[in-house]
């Protein structure tokens, strides 16, 4: 026999490189270089996230939710009357699942989906200089907002020109559940569905969020606090009604 094995040598180096395996893992990253060490970090990377995982389920495993509230037959002692009965399962609490789903559909829209508006149909190429020969400007066809702040740039370096007759300050405004429409003014415009170019340049078409003053509804917070500003959505089109109609998001 070989001196190593006849002296258990060879069996006590395989038991400490169990204890040694984390020591190792530890030092090697320091140690690879270049590709190998990028394949040896992405593999541990995966072996962490497994392990996430794993722990994971086993404290949902643990875990406690409220039974429905079914009507049981006969009487329930007195000692259970302020009692909530529980379940153990492996899925997430009711309560997240609830709110998951408020979260869902907090955002909802009367019109979800929207025809996309292209570029040549919501801009005009307008020619300048003295041939009539540059084409670098463009004059907005659709309905905008523009702040009671603005003031335009210089005419000649002005590239996009929304007329004042396609500019609007007030929006007819729906409220889906009183089925009254109120006069409101437009604080902004949040969000144009074909871009975030024609957000900033405040561009109304159908299916766009804007942000209503509602401070004249009396609409109040939980805290008491009056509400300023509520979001609704543009549901006609204003460029050819000459009017913006709305449906407010609440």
């Amino acid at each position: 026999e070989a001196p190593w094995t006849a002296h258990g040598l060879r069996g006590a180096q395989a038991q400490e490189g169990g204890a040694r395996r984390q020591e190792e893992l530890q030092g090697c990253p320091q140690e690879l270089l270049g590709a190998k060490g990028k394949r040896f970090a992405k593999k541990r990377y995966a072996e962490k996230a497994q392990m996430k995982k794993t722990l994971k389920m086993h404290d949902e495993s643990s875990s406690r939710q409220k039974v429905d509230d079914d009507v049981e037959e006969g009487a329930i002692p007195s000692y259970l009357l302020d009692r909530d009965p529980t379940q153990r399962a492996k899925v997430l609490s009711n309560t997240i699942k609830q709110k998951r789903k408020e979260k869902a559909g907090k955002w909802d829209v009367p019109l979800p989906k929207v025809r996309p508006v292209a570029e040549e149909e919501m801009f005009k190429v307008l020619r300048t200089g003295k041939r009539k020969t540059k084409q670098w400007k463009r004059m907005v066809t659709k309905a905008t907002f523009v702040g009671p702040g603005f003031t335009r740039k210089p005419p000649k370096y002005e590239r996009f020109i929304r007329p004042t007759g396609l500019r609007f300050t007030k929006a007819h405004v729906t409220h889906p559940e009183l089925k009254c429409t109120f006069n409101l003014d437009i604080i902004s415009v949040k969000k144009n569905p074909n871009g975030p170019m024609y957000t900033s340049l405040g561009v109304m078409t159908r299916g766009t969020i804007i942000e209503v003053n509602v401070s004249e509804l009396g609409l109040v917070t939980p805290a008491g606090k009056v509400v300023w500003g509520k979001y609704a959505q543009v549901t006609n089109n204003p460029e050819n009604d000459g009017c913006i109609n709305a449906v407010l998001l609440v």
